[in-house]
């Protein structure tokens, strides 16, 4: 790829850095941050990016414009190359996977503000956020089915976590369209506020400033698939891991002296 086609494909989804907090933008206001192939490989790689950075310690995404993401750009389904993102490029996840199962799976937490519409792939791309802030204008949906299609985007690994069976089922059997109050009652919004990105900035602010070694491990923890044994013992490994770190011996001594601690990342 040249690096034009990368700088084009990157301002798909601009991301910002400051002060811990990585703030990923979806950037094609123009379509309400409709997906096509290229704003799928565009956030994939962003992704990538922050998961290798270790100057990031909390994650906000927003999109820009009068939406968060009215979903799949119906272009894409007479897009010959579609089949080439198929394969499992991202260990268990294909390209349009890691969009959504890909912000699950950050070693640091991701809230994700929300406005206008969050539809089908953007809804998927909401669920894999850890905390989900919706303006009072969002509507939401899966809308897979309304196009003969089943959510393939992890939505369905993600919805199941987040909400009740029926309630998941309901989501995706009807792709019913909720308001924001709706969304916040079925759980599949954390919460509701008048400015979203807002919230979701101070919010991260309050996460960036906390021992990043503490965060990671306790996203690390919550997202194991595993049983309540097996958690015990991890959560376990964890803690003596966190009690030997610099950061944790920092938190302490700032505790102690009354002043701010700084953590290293």
């Amino acid at each position: 790829m040249t690096s034009g086609a990368q700088d084009k494909r990157q301002r798909r989804v601009l991301l910002e850095v400051s002060d811990g907090i990585g703030h990923l933008r979806l950037n094609r206001p123009d379509k309400m941050n409709a997906f096509d192939a290229a704003q799928f490989a565009a956030l994939a790689e962003r992704i990538d990016q922050i998961a290798g950075r270790k100057d990031i310690r909390c994650v906000v995404l927003s999109g820009a414009g009068r939406a968060f993401s009215v979903g799949l750009d119906l272009e894409v389904l007479a897009d010959t190359s579609l089949p080439d993102l198929m394969p499992r490029t991202h260990g268990d996840a294909n390209v349009f996977q890691q969009c959504a199962w890909g912000l699950h799976t950050l070693p640091v937490p991701v809230i994700v503000a929300a406005h206008g519409f969050a539809f089908g792939a953007g809804f998927q791309v909401m669920l894999g956020a850890d905390i989900r802030i919706a303006a009072r204008d969002l509507e939401c949906a899966m809308m897979e089915i309304r196009w003969g299609l089943a959510p393939d985007m992890g939505g369905i690994a993600l919805l199941r976590s987040i909400v009740r069976s029926d309630v998941a089922r309901e989501i995706i059997f009807t792709g019913k369209r909720m308001k924001a109050e709706e969304a916040e009652q079925a759980g599949v919004v954390t919460h509701v506020a008048d400015d979203p990105l807002a919230m979701a900035m101070s919010m991260a602010s309050g996460i960036a400033a906390s021992s990043p070694d503490a965060i990671r491990a306790s996203k690390r923890l919550l997202n194991l698939e595993s049983d309540a044994a097996a958690i015990l013992v991890e959560e376990s490994r964890e803690q003596a891991a966190l009690l030997a770190s610099a950061n944790h011996r920092e938190a302490v001594a700032a505790g102690m002296e009354k002043r701010p601690p700084i953590f290293r990342d």
